[in-house]
């Protein structure tokens, strides 16, 4: 199969340490230690590249698979997981596959949680892909979704001085990201609606970068701690978070929903 990710994934694996990369991971993974039990949970990473997320949840002490369907991101993660102790290599799976047949590839596995960062834009529609997830979890479960702001398109060109662009951004559904590939956003209230058909009751969402999504390629300085809970506490407080660049949506799986997704 070919790999769909090849070209993006020496850009994206190399911003790992710009600033708006670290403001991502580090409040997705307070988001997610908000509603994840404590260690040991079994969690699956659908399009978990090279383990940006997937590692820190194992250094904790939870058991992570990453299904990519890229043998490229998929390298990168065991180089990084080379470089960890031998209690984290062996808490971390990897296995190539796309998240829509997840449930076959996976044997029919389910987990305690299921993660999906960074994929929904990537896709047309984002349905098949939150069914698959809603299968990967036991009754009770988790799954976490994080995707671009269909709602605040327009913040990053505007904020940047690009104003034409912002202009032609409102009520746009999608536009170029840093990697340079058009990528689709949702909103909220479409995503909401998703979890509903796919049998799961929507938690919590938070927004993520409200206020530093326009310092493209600026570096984290010593600043970063006051900057990382100013960005936590307006990503769970309205008006802030409706114009974060991304959202991220926690979802909850229950007995009656896990037969119905499964229909």
């Amino acid at each position: 199969m070919e790999d769909p990710f090849s070209g993006l994934a020496d850009r994206y694996n190399s911003t790992g340490t710009i600033l708006h990369q670290v403001i991502r991971y580090e409040l997705v993974d307070r988001g997610i230690s908000e509603h994840l039990p404590g260690p040991p949970a079994r969690v699956v990473d659908v399009g978990g590249g090279a383990g940006q997320q997937a590692i820190p949840l194992s250094r904790k002490g939870h058991e992570v698979t990453i299904l990519d369907p890229s043998p490229k991101m998929l390298a990168e993660a065991r180089r990084r997981l080379a470089r960890e102790d031998a209690g984290v290599r062996r808490r971390v799976r990897l296995i190539e596959g796309t998240g829509e047949l997840s449930h076959e590839t996976l044997d029919g596995e389910t987990f305690d949680a299921a993660l999906c960062h960074g994929v929904l834009m990537y896709l047309e529609d984002p349905q098949p892909m939150i069914r698959a997830l809603s299968a990967l979890v036991h009754p009770g479960g988790m799954v976490s979704i994080l995707t671009k702001n269909a709602a605040a398109l327009a913040f990053r060109p505007a904020l940047e001085g690009r104003y034409g662009d912002a202009l032609s951004s409102l009520g746009a559904d999608r536009d170029r990201g840093r990697l340079g590939v058009v990528t689709r956003g949702d909103t909220v209230e479409e995503l909401s609606r998703s979890f509903e058909e796919a049998g799961l009751e929507m938690e919590r969402w938070y927004g993520v970068r409200v206020f530093t999504d326009h310092l493209g390629e600026r570096m984290p300085g010593t600043e970063l701690p006051e900057v990382l809970e100013l960005e936590w506490e307006a990503g769970r407080t309205d008006p802030y978070r409706s114009v974060a660049r991304l959202i991220h949506l926690v979802g909850r799986k229950g007995p009656i929903q896990e037969r119905f997704a499964r229909n």
